[in-house]
């Protein structure tokens, strides 16, 4: 299944060698096995769960307790967000 994986801040660099693309090189057009889940993509591109602090499919947020079970479909987008801190 082809999805779109958008990873913020310093997260693009778990994305593959040339496959960034997009206005800020964040984000690249992934193939991966069909029924893969929003977890495994994650683990697959080796971005840390510690600095998963939020994931949206299709804009909807995915809980840390659901990422391994929430199956991906053909044309989504997984966007992930590390911490934030500031004042």
């Amino acid at each position: 299944m082809h999805i779109r994986v958008k990873l913020y801040a310093l997260l693009d660099k778990h994305l593959p060698a040339g496959t960034a693309s997009g206005p800020t090189g964040n984000e690249a057009d992934l193939d991966f096995a069909d029924g893969n889940t929003v977890g495994g993509v994650i683990k697959h591109l080796k971005v840390p769960s510690e600095h998963c602090h939020l994931v949206l499919v299709n804009g909807v947020f995915v809980p840390p307790g659901e990422r391994d079970a929430w199956a991906l479909a053909e044309g989504d987008h997984l966007a992930v967000w590390p911490p934030v801190a500031g004042g």
